[in-house]
């Protein structure tokens, strides 16, 4: 009879493979186990039929052989291996080793958190993406466009918790909302391993904005941060301005396609001052205006750490001009100003060039989709000819028309920096196609300047009377008029006239396609005078 191997023996040995031989005094037999709980069983459910009892006895009295109920190791020699050899029978103890370890006993910590992601999920009533268990091993995971919703992000978060592999997470458009937002702040307090964290274009609106802040201070291992399209307001511009004079990590920030506007400038721009840690900061597609936006490029002035700023595509106008002047003089580390559509004149971008005449790290300089014209161009061209010190390398005018002295000012800024980048709108306004003159209407014209008939204009082609010409016939009769017609234009005269496609025009078919003609322009004549606007009487 086969043995059995109890967990609490393989417990206390810690040797799977060799079992440890014991007292054969300190065992009992399957079989009496079996007629006790017998007994036992008996006892509880009243009297029973001795026979039963009887064949326990019997099966009892019957020598069996021993298993193991406690192991003693009292006496036994850990240094000797002869001493963990087991008196079991080797072929039941492999087999019940096996079962044994085929049991999960085992917790093993899950660095992916896929077993927490899928539990979330059954608790929410949420399907699981797919495509993030596919990927949750890897290093770089895009999950935008995905549509997870709120649930969708809490049931994600709860494995990006305790996930060590993922280090750069994208989640722009999934319309996370304030839960979706509140989750993901949550899940970074515990993540120490994501630096690079992109929300962009998911409504998370100001009161997650709160939560986000908090996080990008205390985090320390977020280096890029992406708040793009979020609904952030005037409202949410004094949790942005402590991160960003708090944070120690955050290098990269963007928080365009916002809606901040002038009273979020005067915020911000104190913050940028004191800011020591964000080397690139992206404000542009927001509404900084008037003393905004001179607060902001106050705080350009003072700063003394950011590289790169992108301002493009707000209102800074002649006074934001005016500040940027002062901050190009006063700021020695700035290397990249982005100010594209941002409503500045002729004279502010001579403002600015006043700025770059005495700067010396500036190395590109956007500002194309600007009414500033050639002249703002020229201003900006003439002001790095005053600065021997200028290390530009990159001018944007794009969209903006130039004329012949920006390019001979240009010849002279190119000489003095050979590798020198410019980009403008071209020299002359793109020239309007000439609108196409229908062959019919060169054809009625001849007729009716020559005063002729239809019947006499078709017997220039029809040499021999049969009231019918082919293409060929006509063709020629076209070159003997002297009306300049194009290949494409006799095309489209033959194919409108030889209504039934036999290869001929008849004379009839050259008066209905004549007299539809006519009756079209006149229509079209028609509908334009009443177009036209009416005189203004008294």
């Amino acid at each position: 009879m086969s043995s059995l191997l109890t967990p609490a023996s393989l417990r206390v040995t810690k040797c799977p493979r060799r079992i440890q031989s014991v007292d054969k005094t300190k065992t009992i037999s399957r079989a009496s186990s079996r007629s006790r709980k017998s007994r036992a069983e008996s006892t509880k459910s009243g009297p029973q039929d001795k026979s039963s009892e009887s064949d326990s006895d019997n099966e009892e009295a019957q020598p069996q052989k021993d298993i193991l109920l406690e192991p003693d190791f009292a006496g036994l020699d850990i240094q000797d291996d002869k001493a963990f050899d087991t008196d079991l029978e080797v072929e039941d103890a492999h087999e019940n080793i096996k079962y044994l370890l085929s049991k999960d006993t085992v917790t093993t910590y899950d660095h992916s958190g896929k077993t927490a992601y899928i539990e979330r999920c059954k608790r929410l009533g949420v399907v699981p993406a797919s495509y993030f268990l596919r990927h949750i091993h890897d290093k770089e995971l895009s999950m935008k466009h995905h549509g997870l919703g709120s649930d969708g992000m809490k049931a994600m978060a709860a494995s990006l918790a305790s996930n060590t592999h993922i280090l750069s997470l994208d989640l722009s458009d999934n319309w996370l909302g304030l839960e979706g937002g509140l989750a993901v702040a949550e899940m970074l307090k515990e993540n120490c391993f994501i630096t690079a964290l992109n929300l962009s274009d998911n409504r998370l609106g100001n009161d997650s904005a709160m939560a986000l802040c908090k996080i990008i201070q205390q985090n320390t291992t977020l280096t890029h941060v992406t708040l793009s399209g979020n609904e952030f307001d005037d409202k949410a511009a004094a949790a942005f301005a402590e991160a960003i004079m708090n944070t120690t990590t955050v290098q990269y920030l963007d928080l365009s396609h916002n809606d901040f506007g002038e009273m979020a400038g005067l915020v911000l721009g104190p913050a940028i001052s004191d800011n020591t840690c964000i080397k690139e900061l992206d404000l542009s597609w927001n509404c900084f205006r008037r003393k905004g936006a001179v607060a902001i490029a106050q705080g350009i002035k003072s700063n003394v750490y950011m590289k790169k700023i992108n301002l493009s595509w707000n209102g800074f106008g002649l006074e934001g001009a005016l500040a940027l002047q002062d901050a190009l003089k006063g700021n020695s580390v700035l290397e990249e100003l982005d100010i594209i559509n941002n409503r500045i004149t002729a004279e502010g971008a001579v403002l600015i060039g006043k700025g770059l005449s005495v700067n010396e790290t500036l190395k590109v300089l956007k500002m194309g989709r600007n009414p500033m014209q050639s002249a703002g161009c020229y201003g900006i061209c003439a002001a790095i000819l005053r600065n021997p010190n200028c290390v530009i390398k990159e001018l944007d005018f794009s969209d903006i028309l130039v004329n012949n002295d920006f390019k001979d000012v240009l010849k002279q800024v190119s000489e003095q920096i050979p590798n020198l980048k410019v980009k403008h709108g071209g020299t002359e306004l793109p020239s309007k196609p000439k609108a196409r003159i229908h062959p019919m209407v060169k054809l009625a014209n001849y007729i009716e300047k020559h005063n002729l008939r239809l019947i006499d204009f078709f017997n220039k082609f029809d040499k021999d009377g049969s009231m019918s010409v082919t293409h060929e016939e006509f063709v020629e009769g076209l070159e003997e008029t002297g009306i300049k017609f194009t290949e494409e234009e006799i095309q489209m005269l033959l194919d409108e006239l030889d209504k039934d496609g036999d290869g001929e025009i008849s004379i009839s078919e050259l008066v209905v396609g004549h007299t539809d003609f006519q009756e079209k322009r006149e229509h079209i004549n028609t509908v334009l005078t009443v177009m036209q606007p009416r005189p203004i009487t008294s």
